[in-house]
């Protein structure tokens, strides 16, 4: 009995023994199967890492980067000529420096400015046109070859810039080159019908030496001819809602589309366009297709919708554009004056610039709205003043005539509301007179815009009341921004910039509580 004691407790020992094995081998693949799990991780974790430097390291914004002297870059459709390879970098850094060039690249391409037209090869009708002109513009020289390249680009620099043919001529270029004539390759749009017939009138010089054909598309005409001039365009110029009119009509196929244009892009995009500017958008071809975006400013407010529209763009810009900011060149004077003295001082500032040696240059003023325009018209003209009026009380025919009057100098005075603000290129206006403040500082920098171009100096003249003392902040940085005389009448106003609360509303929207209730109030 013993015995069988003994041998039942020795088997219980050894089995006890066995399971503690077990359990001790059990722990142990599971720590190695944890060590294994974390060692997988941690690898997976270090690769993912890697990747996303990488990825970084390549989308990082390029600024004011350019290909070294030693490097000769070839992308798609364009190859660095030997001749640009061989500029001292020191003379490429001193362009970006003195142009104030900044270009954010996500491919960071480093691709050199063209400092001269020799540096590039367009076509031989092309490249004649362009050789009238001494030297590339800055917004040229830099959009150029990212242009050349295919690739998406934002160019952002100060009116008067030459921005027409920065997106024109490799546009037209490229066009010749594909030999494909059939249906619209290249489309602009543009937010105003004087702005639209001066891209299209750089445009035909291009077009009509390279056998192309170029059409304006607007409104306030009749649309018959516009249908037929459509049919063999290869190159189309056009204001949104002309254009949205004859898309519905089926009578504009943009499906061909290769390169689209959206200038004064940033009015392009606020809220009046938007949706216009997407079925344009979505009516064009996706294949292949180069956006370009050119405009004067990039406010925050379309940066977002912009970068839905294009694919890697390259920014391009001139100048501090990230602060409003006017043309350096142009002298900048602001009067104070009693609301009921402007038009006597408008007759004593004509008097001024236009006497002596003066009496052939060319002035612009403008008024805020066309009721005021056509007064001062009146008065003008009373007074003996041949004048030319661009305002909306005037017919589309008689606006271009003005227009063409004023640029032939059969009369050098035009008296213009905003709609003529922005973009138009005037040659030779020496003077511009800000007879009343627009209703915001950015129309008073494109206003003042109309002079002092490609590389010209000019003077804005502003007669400022209290009216507009709003406004005064503004106006001051602009004023120091371009380092112009702030007098001391503007000064008294304040130096307060008033915060735009309300994309749609500006200053008069106001934030209301809708959860509290209305209070009930009883008259006796």
């Amino acid at each position: 009995m013993a015995a069988q004691e003994l041998k039942e407790k020795k088997r219980k020992s050894s089995s006890e023994d066995d399971k503690l094995v077990e359990k001790k081998k059990h722990k142990k693949d599971k720590k190695e199967k944890k060590e294994k799990k974390d060692k997988k991780e941690k690898k997976e974790k270090k690769d993912k890492s890697e990747k996303r430097s990488k990825k970084e390291e390549v989308s990082e914004p390029t600024v004011a980067k350019t290909a070294t002297s030693s490097s000769k870059a070839t992308t798609d459709g364009y190859n660095e000529s030997s001749e640009l390879s061989s500029v001292p970098q020191s003379e490429v850094d001193a362009f970006y420096k003195e142009n104030e060039v900044t270009v954010e690249d996500p491919k960071s391409s480093n691709l050199r400015p063209l400092l001269s037209f020799s540096h590039v090869e367009f076509e031989p009708e092309i490249q004649s046109e362009i050789a009238k002109f001494p030297k590339p513009t800055p917004i040229q020289s830099v959009s150029w070859p990212y242009l050349l390249s295919a690739r998406d680009v934002i160019g952002v620099a100060e009116t008067g810039s030459g921005k027409t043919f920065a997106f024109g001529v490799p546009a037209i270029d490229k066009l010749v080159k594909n030999g494909d004539k059939k249906g619209i390759k290249v489309f602009a749009v543009s937010p105003t019908r004087e702005l639209a017939s001066q891209i299209y009138d750089n445009l035909t010089t291009l077009t009509k030496k390279v056998g192309l054909h170029c059409v304006c598309l607007y409104g306030g005409v009749p649309k018959d001819q516009q249908r037929k001039d459509v049919l063999k365009a290869q190159v189309v110029i056009a204001t949104p809602g002309r254009l949205i009119d004859l898309m519905n009509e089926g009578s504009v196929d943009l499906s061909n589309v290769h390169y689209l244009v959206l200038d004064e892009a940033d009015r392009m995009l606020e809220k009046g366009f938007e949706e216009d500017i997407k079925n344009i958008m979505r009516s064009c071809s996706n294949k292949n297709r180069q956006t370009l975006m050119f405009t004067a400013t990039w406010p925050k407010e379309v940066r977002e919708i912009a970068s839905v529209f294009m694919n890697d763009p390259v920014k391009v810009s001139i100048g501090n554009r990230d602060e409003l900011s006017a043309n350096k060149r142009i002298t900048q004077i602001v009067e104070v004056v009693e609301p009921f003295k402007k038009e006597n001082k408008l007759l004593s500032l004509l008097n001024q610039y236009q006497s002596g040696d003066k009496k052939n240059d060319k002035v612009l003023i403008f008024a805020l709205y066309k009721k005021e325009a056509s007064r001062i018209e009146r008065l003008l003209i009373n007074k003996g003043y041949k004048v030319a009026a661009i305002h909306g009380d005037l017919s589309q025919q008689q606006r271009t005539q003005s227009l063409e009057n004023f640029k032939k100098g059969h009369s050098n005075l035009l008296l213009a509301t905003d709609v003529a603000a922005r973009g138009l290129d005037i040659p030779n206006v020496k003077t511009v007179i800000n007879l009343t403040f627009p209703l915001t500082v950015e129309d008073y920098v494109h206003r003042i815009g109309r002079t002092g171009r490609a590389g010209q100096y000019g003077t804005a003249h502003t007669l400022f009341t209290e009216q507009e003392k709003h406004l005064s902040g503004a106006l001051i940085n602009v004023l120091k921004g371009a380092n112009q005389n702030v007098p001391d009448e503007l000064l008294k106003f304040g130096s307060h910039t008033k915060k735009k609360e309300h994309g749609a509303y500006g200053a008069f929207f106001k934030d209301v509580d809708m959860t509290k209730k209305p209070k009930k109030i009883t008259f006796d």
